[in-house]
């Protein structure tokens, strides 16, 4: 029996989006310009749950990913008569309202009679949050240990990262599109591999190899050339990288590509950046279906723009799933103002200084000021060491935050009077006065999975 034998049957998995607001065309270009079985659309981050809440008090119908379903309407015919299912996270917190939205976006695409859409709910606590509490379910603060009643009042969003099952039953169920809510960005891509391959739930290792070619996909482009560290001036073609495909064998190891002629590149350096993404103990890489060690994994770049993984190992899941709450705390806003050589960068801080002084003046008070000069020191800080003199441009960029907004308001107020009442040669104010905005703060905690699970659901809506 030869290698490929052993590996045994291959399906492609295409990274489509790594994030809401990620280029558009991408999935377009995966569905074009190669071969693919699944393709799948990351959306959502922490903070994209509460931006999507607050929508979704605005609007009972929004909440999802809104360019979603117009994008489907692009490519829903192509993805039927090839055979390329979608599994995707757009749903944020309003899964069966981005489900209705497809159906209309596939009666548009002509697909009526010909296509089915999954719809995962359940991972939403929103309106399960105080019973749990009252149950005993502290969800204290996975650094800090505090529990969630003490800022309960200005939670915005709490939803559970759920795994692979939902996914794979409505892939059971005939599903051409999924789409779930906050489900962990792994599971996009390794639910499609056990559900074709047959996986157990017990079968660690194998899924710890999904669970990292999960990892690989999440970030579109990142893994395929995009954001890339080692010799990023010679990776080709970035206006139309090819985002990266996973082809994924039954034996779990898998080979990360992109479609032929596309732009980007796939290295053993590139993938291994991606791999470092988000890492905290690689030895317990957690995810809702198993527990993946990545030092045990092996790269080898296997031809042009192909890497292949292998070798991963994995341990049982353990009884809690992680719980991302979003919740307001305070408000912010932040000014800028360019001031040009000469002593460009002394006329920056003498306005910061003038500032302050002003703000006292006011008896304003700020839980935090924060002031950068865009140009010298905003990347690196105190290392950046003293100024250039000559300097030929920086930008002073300041921001204040507080629990007051009508303190951050007057601030709001302060930044033009520099521009007649400060040091000289100060332009870039054409944008107005800055904005206030909440500030929504992240929250993580556990909860025992038995408190989940029992409550997923997945519907199946007829085209």
């Amino acid at each position: 029996m030869d290698q490929t034998e052993a590996m045994g049957r291959m399906i492609r998995i295409g990274s489509g989006q790594g994030f809401w607001g990620d280029d558009l065309e991408a999935p377009v270009r995966q569905v074009e310009e190669g071969p693919l079985d699944y393709l799948m659309l990351d959306y959502l981050a922490e903070v994209t749950m509460s931006i999507m809440q607050k929508q979704r008090q605005r609007d009972p119908e929004a909440g999802f990913a809104r360019d979603f379903p117009p994008l489907m309407e692009r490519i829903f015919a192509r993805c039927i008569e090839q055979g390329i299912r979608v599994v995707t996270n757009a749903g944020g917190v309003n899964p069966p309202g981005c489900g209705e939205a497809l159906v209309e976006a596939g009666r548009a695409a002509g697909v009526g009679g010909r296509a089915r859409i999954g719809v995962v709910t359940g991972d939403d606590l929103m309106d399960r949050l105080d019973a749990l509490i009252e149950g005993g379910h502290e969800l204290r603060h996975m650094e800090t240990g505090e529990p969630l009643a003490a800022i309960r009042e200005r939670v915005q969003s709490a939803n559970a990262y759920i795994g692979a099952a939902p996914i794979v039953r409505a892939l059971e169920e005939g599903a051409d599109v999924i789409v779930t809510g906050r489900s962990t960005d792994t599971a996009l891509t390794y639910a499609p591999m056990m559900h074709e391959f047959g996986w157990d739930a017990d079968d660690h290792d194998r899924i710890a190899q999904g669970v990292v070619a999960g990892h690989i996909n999440e970030c579109g482009a990142q893994a395929s050339g995009g954001n890339a560290l080692v010799d990023w001036w010679t990776v080709p073609a970035m206006e139309q990288v090819g985002f990266p495909v996973i082809e994924a064998h039954e034996d779990g190891s898998f080979v990360v590509t992109k479609h032929p002629g596309s732009g980007g590149r796939v290295t053993r350096a590139i993938v291994t950046e991606q791999l470092l993404y988000e890492m905290g103990d690689p030895r317990e890489y957690i995810t809702p279906d198993v527990v993946a060690d990545f030092t045990s994994l092996a790269l080898d770049e296997v031809g042009p723009d192909r890497v292949r993984v292998s070798g991963v190992r994995g341990s049982a899941r353990t009884d809690f799933l992680k719980v991302s709450i979003a919740y307001a705390d305070g408000y912010k806003a932040v000014g800028t103002l360019v001031y040009a050589w000469p002593d460009a960068a002394a006329k920056a801080r003498a306005a910061e200084r003038i500032l302050r002084a002003r703000l006292d003046r006011l008896g304003l008070a700020f839980d935090e000021i924060r002031v950068e000069l865009v140009g010298w020191d905003s990347t690196h800080g105190h290392l950046a060491g003293p100024p250039p003199p000559d300097l030929p441009e920086v930008q002073l960029r300041i921001g204040v935050r507080s629990g007051d907004r009508g303190a951050v308001e007057r601030f709001t107020r302060e930044i033009a009077p520099l521009v007649l009442t400060g040091p000289p040669s100060v332009t870039g104010f054409a944008g107005g006065r800055p904005r206030v905005q909440e500030i929504m703060a992240f929250w993580p905690a556990l909860l025992r999975r038995d408190e989940v699970e029992p409550h997923l659901n997945v519907r199946i809506l007829e085209v």
